[in-house]
């Protein structure tokens, strides 16, 4: 295989991966992929394409800053926040779930968090500590490699199951095959999917709340990317049509909202955790015997866990957060039209690896070609996402393996978010040497 056109020397490399103590390259996680284009950036002065971190790369959103201020002036910086949650807030984002995925929950079971990361790791331990016996998570995967980094942590097991194969209805014989063991405590999707951007049809949402109530398991839908399936425009509050969403076919979930991509507001760590009503006032006894409390869910998430983990989220954020919710619901904030600019950049990114031999791993979802947004996936003749990466470096762009989401198939993991109008023409240039020096035969 010919490399004549690197624009990094593989001896330049691998000493940066020598002095960073990356183990493997081709398995390096987000965070390890980050630290080698950064060093190679520095030390060389060339940029690179960063496909890397699922960072935002819009401006925050100025209503959170104002209201921000706003808080941070009237002094409520002296005091703890609750550990349920500012009233406001609570009270914005049951209208925002209404407003945007026309569900009904009351505002006590909307709950902040430091983050989506704090969300799904108090919904682990509640979740699997509910019932003796049920301990167990189970990934769709492809999904977020820190929710598992996680389980590692609490010491909590899983299983997964790449759901490539396994779309429309043959998810259910899938999910039956997982599930009959009776020992699933949890189940956990993102949707829109990172990392491959494919979308869960409702019909195959309807067959996860089926499963999650024959089998009494708890669906955390992380929904960190809402409304952002630009193919049909979801952001007109209170008007269809509706993102998809597995609370309407079960009680038993936590839907997971995120203050991060969709205001662009990622440095202040403001999520909310949505449980429904149903589940929030679900008494378990092995609850109540752990904690000493009164075991009821939502009680007992709030207070015995989530404040254990956090002690409550930043007040001043809380009032931002609520503010931007509020004024997305009032039609002052369209926050879709705000984040379209990530499927325009999607598709010129996609238009140039296409050209260059690269193909799209995830490409369909049930019935339509997966949409552009702030992920997708690319496949390059028989290489393994490992190899793929590996090479793709020498060529001054990072991204991640597929194969550390829990996906089976051979790819990368592309993120449009750090793409800048002026790295177009050097990503075409690049993608050009690329295919010079690594010929299919196509």
């Amino acid at each position: 295989m010919a490399a004549d056109n690197r624009v990094f020397a593989e001896e330049l490399v691998d000493g940066i991966v020598k002095q960073l103590n990356i183990a493997d390259l081709e398995n390096a996680t987000i965070g390890e992929v980050l630290l080698v284009a950064s060093a190679l950036e520095e030390k060389t002065g060339i940029p690179f394409i960063r496909m890397d971190q699922g960072s935002p790369g819009l401006p925050p959103n100025r209503i959170g800053i104002e209201a921000e201020k706003a808080a941070l002036d009237s002094g409520v910086v002296s005091q703890y926040p609750a550990a349920a949650g500012v009233a406001e807030l609570k009270e914005q984002a049951s209208r925002f779930v209404k407003a945007f995925l026309d569900i009904d929950i009351t505002p006590r079971a909307c709950i902040p968090t430091t983050g989506g990361v704090a969300a799904s790791f108090a919904s682990f331990i509640a979740s699997t500590q509910r019932i003796k016996g049920k301990g167990k998570v189970l990934f769709i995967d492809p999904g977020f490699p820190i929710q598992k980094s996680q389980l590692r942590i609490l010491g909590i097991d899983w299983v997964s199951f790449d759901i490539y194969a396994f779309r429309g209805e043959a998810l259910r014989g899938k999910m039956e095959e997982m599930m009959r063991g009776g020992d699933i405590a949890a189940i956990v999707y993102s949707n829109p999917n990172n990392p491959a951007w494919i979308c869960l049809e409702e019909s195959e949402l309807q067959i996860i709340g089926e499963m999650a109530d024959r089998y009494d398991a708890i669906v955390m839908e992380d929904m960190a990317y809402f409304c952002m399936d630009f193919r049909r425009y979801l952001g007109k509050p209170f008007e269809p049509p509706y993102p998809p969403t597995v609370a309407r076919y079960t009680d038993n979930y936590i839907v997971m909202l995120s203050s991060s991509k969709i205001f662009s507001y990622a440095g202040q760590r403001m999520a909310l955790a949505c449980v429904s009503d149903a589940l929030f006032d679900r008494h378990y006894d092995e609850l109540a015997r752990r904690y000493g409390d009164s075991g009821i869910f939502g009680q007992t998430f709030i207070a015995s866990i989530l404040y254990m983990i956090t002690s409550g989220c930043t007040s001043s954020t809380q009032y931002a957060y609520a503010e931007m919710l509020k004024a997305a619901c009032d039609g002052r904030i369209d926050f879709v039209a705000d984040t379209r600019v990530y499927a325009e950049r999607a598709e010129r990114m996609k238009r140039i690896f296409l050209d260059n031999g690269f193909h799209i791993v995830y490409d369909r979802d049930v019935s339509l070609q997966v949409g552009d947004g702030f992920f997708f996936t690319l496949g390059y003749g028989n290489m393994s996402g490992g190899q793929l990466l590996k090479e793709l470096l020498y060529y001054g762009v990072s991204c991640i393996s597929l194969g550390t989401t829990g996906s089976l198939q051979s790819g990368i993991r592309a993120c449009t978010s750090r793409m800048r109008e002026e790295l177009y023409p050097v990503l075409r240039q690049r993608m050009e040497w690329f295919r010079k020096d690594h010929p299919t035969g196509d």
